[in-house]
């Protein structure tokens, strides 16, 4: 049962992050530069975001080297609120919700992933080596 869990909770986090990055991919990086640029960091690492929501998240579906691509979802969802979301970080909605459910959830899902495996329902099994 543990490691259903593990699989649910890796494919959730990353069918949804894949999916903004593939939105980002077909929108192109312009919006992304300028984002890096405005906050005074050079725009080459803005192609991060990619490795951030394609690579990673594909890595953490297939349940390879989970842990260290979970850590990069969650760095990628706290640069994320720092570049774009920093007035919302002690907002509630309108709801009674913090106004940063979905990428505090991310964050929060990514950061358990990376402490606890892919489990045994992953391409790297229970190797401890890739997963």
């Amino acid at each position: 049962m543990e490691d259903s869990g593990k699989l649910i909770l890796r494919l959730a986090l990353g069918v949804m992050i894949l999916l903004h990055g593939v939105a980002k991919l077909t929108g192109g990086p312009t919006a992304i530069i300028g984002l890096v640029t405005k906050a005074g960091l050079p725009g080459e690492l803005a192609f991060l975001v990619y490795v951030g929501e394609i690579i990673a998240p594909i890595l953490v579906i297939a349940g390879v080297l989970t842990r260290p691509a979970a850590m990069i979802i969650a760095v990628n969802m706290a640069v994320a609120v720092y570049l774009v979301h920093m007035r919302e970080l002690l907002v509630l909605s309108k709801s009674g919700g913090w106004a940063l459910e979905l990428q505090g959830m991310f964050f929060f899902v990514a950061l358990g992933i990376a402490l606890v495996g892919a489990g045994r329902f992953s391409l790297a099994g229970n190797s401890g080596r890739w997963n």
